[in-house]
């Protein structure tokens, strides 16, 4: 079947070119008059960090720390005992030795996160996600970890260790970490 053509007398094939160069150009300029969507949705890494908690302080205990981004933040030996970081994010943070008992870290995000001796002791990390995350001698007594996610490594090393019953959740660390 032969291909169709199109036959216009009026418009030569290259003023058809021209007039869809044209349009295209129209339509690019009009882009940026379009709604956009709202600066929360930007997603990009680099632009996440803008974000980001800027003022770093070794003592933050007690504070609302919620839904903040700690991104490859230097925190080794911080205070945040008490604090609230319900729903943060730590993407490759250093948080060894850092004392986080009585913390409320539900729904937290700690990708490749050191947590290497730091105080986790009465924490609440229920649903937390902690893929890659690193808790070699962390204190974890009373610590509720139920619907974490650990790497099965690290859950394994931390049911070794695991005692206690959560102050606040009443759930025994054992059962929170599903350990046999």
């Amino acid at each position: 079947m032969p291909p169709i053509r199109l036959f216009l007398p009026a418009f030569p094939q290259l003023r058809l070119r021209r007039i869809g160069g044209w349009l295209a150009a129209g339509l690019l300029a009009l882009l940026p008059l379009l709604p956009t969507a709202p600066a929360a949705a930007i997603t990009a890494p680099e632009l996440r960090g803008q974000r980001s908690l800027q003022e770093l302080d070794p003592d933050m205990h007690g504070r609302n720390l919620r839904q903040q981004e700690f991104l490859k933040a230097p925190m080794r030996s911080f205070d945040l005992h008490g604090s609230d970081l319900r729903g943060a994010v730590f993407n490759a943070s250093d948080l060894r030795q850092a004392d986080l008992h009585d913390a409320d870290l539900e729904d937290v995000v700690a990708y490749a996160t050191r947590f290497e001796e730091a105080d986790l002791s009465g924490a609440v990390l229920r649903n937390a996600m902690l893929m890659q995350s690193r808790f070699a001698g962390a204190r974890i007594e009373g610590a509720d970890f139920s619907d974490a996610v650990l790497d099965l490594p690290e859950q394994k090393a931390l049911c070794g260790r695991a005692s206690g019953r959560n102050p606040r959740t009443g759930v025994e660390t054992r059962t929170s970490l599903a350990c046999r």
